[in-house]
């Protein structure tokens, strides 16, 4: 019943929020439904963990054997809870930010909550690809009426790269399908399609997922739609939307098509280190902190990419817990972006400067999320990170003979690069001397520093503990790994 509620509840209440006049009133009952939802999955997966409150089956299309079937496994469990968080600190982070209609808008952004939750717990196929399209359609609608001046023309890449995209995801579904007479994920675990279909079906799924992390080269779309989205959009964007495709990846298409991920694992791990070091040196160049921002995270999408496809226990526990990770930094980024483009109504670095002077309790907290961001030892990042290149390192030569250059390479655009255009950003924006523009600035206001204080204590606390976090991955990682054995790839194969 937990993992009913999690879908229902913001489904519901966005629902309710379009029916609401007055604008106070939206933002009250928008934020007491996203509350509740995290209530709902702090008693979840704390005291009431049993497999039965996390499991939900139902008929749904009874015609065509698919269920509306939902659990929560770890890695399941972990993205809800990262949803659950994210959504309350989006509402309060940006309580003062006006918009035209705002009901329809907070209404579109809980059923995106519900849309994502849903993903991160389907196990039927159907019911995932719903899911899928519940979280995107409220987003396009978002961007579209609320965005910047290009919003028109952006969003309609946006549209139309995830269109495509989930259009080939539907018909490799469907294909699957034809074969098990099911949608249910154990029927498409148990499909065991031969080589030559896996090969050109793994595309149809990868093409999706690739599309909504997005790694190169299917990103073009996202710095834009960063850029020009409501930054409340832009957070669900960049901290959870993204983890969609990752998990698409290690629940759809490494188990499913086993043969042909170990088969392109070497195609897709080079387009994730083109991407990294690509994203990384454009980040560089960036004036404008959305921007860089957006080219930081195609960067750390990038790692958590390749990761995935060395089918090694350590780097698929990194990448999961990176999730997470990068889900709370990122979004405290996006945090104080927005309240410097609401303070000084620019994100240009250039134009700013010294804010350190102004705003001291907002430059603490910028730092510790930028040093999370790099992956300072004792922040969240740098277990996720340290995992994933011992497990890219580590890799079977079964898998990869390139993981030794592949881990150089990668380093070199997160830890090396990454930390350049982090340090220029902090050095630009918040060092030096005041000018004209920030000169009248101020600090950060209490149900500010609450919410970015929430962001720091979680970096710091999982930086420090992430056991518990570990060991809620290490079934999931097992099946993962089991259902992708290499030596078993390499006998079907030959």
């Amino acid at each position: 019943m937990i993992a009913l509620l999690l879908i229902l509840i913001p489904l519901l209440g966005g629902i309710i929020t379009f029916f609401i006049k007055k604008e106070e009133g939206a933002r009250t009952w928008s934020l007491l439904a996203a509350i509740a939802t995290f209530i709902v999955a702090i008693l979840g997966f704390t005291i009431c963990n049993s497999a039965e409150s996390l499991t939900y089956k139902a008929p749904w299309m009874g015609l065509l054997n698919s269920s509306f079937s939902i659990a929560a496994d770890g890695m399941g469990a972990m993205l809800c809870m990262l949803t659950a968080i994210s959504f309350p600190i989006i509402f309060v982070s940006t309580w003062n930010t006006r918009y035209s209609n705002a009901k329809n808008f907070l209404g579109l952004m809980l059923l995106t909550q519900a849309g994502l939750m849903g993903v991160f717990l389907a196990m039927d196929a159907l019911l995932f690809y719903f899911f899928w399209e519940l979280a995107l359609i409220p987003v396009y609608f978002i961007c579209s009426q609320w965005g910047g001046e290009k919003r028109i023309k952006v969003t309609f890449k946006f549209f139309i790269y995830t269109f495509v995209g989930s259009l080939l995801m539907l018909v490799g579904i469907l294909y699957i399908y034809s074969k098990t007479n099911s949608f249910d994920i154990t029927a498409f675990y148990n499909a065991q399609l031969p080589f030559d279909q896996q090969m050109w079906v793994f595309w149809l799924f990868f093409l999706a997922f690739a599309i909504k992390m997005p790694i190169f080269p299917f990103h073009t779309w996202q710095p834009d739609a960063y850029q020009q989205s409501p930054t409340a959009a832009t957070m669900v964007l960049s901290g959870i939307m993204v983890k969609m495709g990752l998990l698409g990846l290690l629940r759809w298409l490494l188990p499913v098509l086993p043969v042909a991920s170990y088969s392109w694992g070497d195609t897709v791990s080079t387009m994730a280190v083109i991407g990294i070091i690509y994203a990384s040196l454009v980040a560089l160049q960036q004036n404008d902190m959305k921007r860089l921002v957006a080219y930081s995270s195609i960067a750390h999408i990038g790692l958590m990419c390749l990761a995935v496809f060395t089918e090694n226990k350590s780097a698929v526990q990194g990448t999961m817990l990176q999730m997470f990770s990068h889900g709370i930094n990122i979004l405290g980024m996006w945090v104080i972006v927005e309240i410097i483009e609401r303070k000084f109504g620019t994100t240009k670095m250039s134009e700013l400067g010294g804010i350190a002077k102004k705003a001291p309790a907002l430059t603490i907290f910028f730092f510790i999320i930028a040093l999370a961001n790099i992956a300072l030892p004792l922040t969240n990042a740098f277990i996720g990170e340290f995992l994933m290149f011992n497990g890219i390192l580590g890799v079977d030569p079964n898998i990869s003979k390139y993981g030794i250059p592949f881990a150089v390479l990668a380093g070199i655009g997160i830890v090396i690069l990454g930390a350049v255009y982090t340090l220029k950003m902090a050095r630009s924006v918040f060092l030096g001397e005041t000018n004209s523009l920030t000169e009248s600035g101020t600090d950060i206001a209490f149900h500010e520093k609450a919410i970015l204080g929430i962001i720091a204590v979680t970096i710091i606390v999982a930086g420090i503990y992430p056991h518990h976090l570990l060991h809620s991955f290490e079934d999931i990682t097992n099946s993962i790994l089991n259902k992708s054995d290499v030596l078993h790839l390499l006998k079907t194969k030959h």
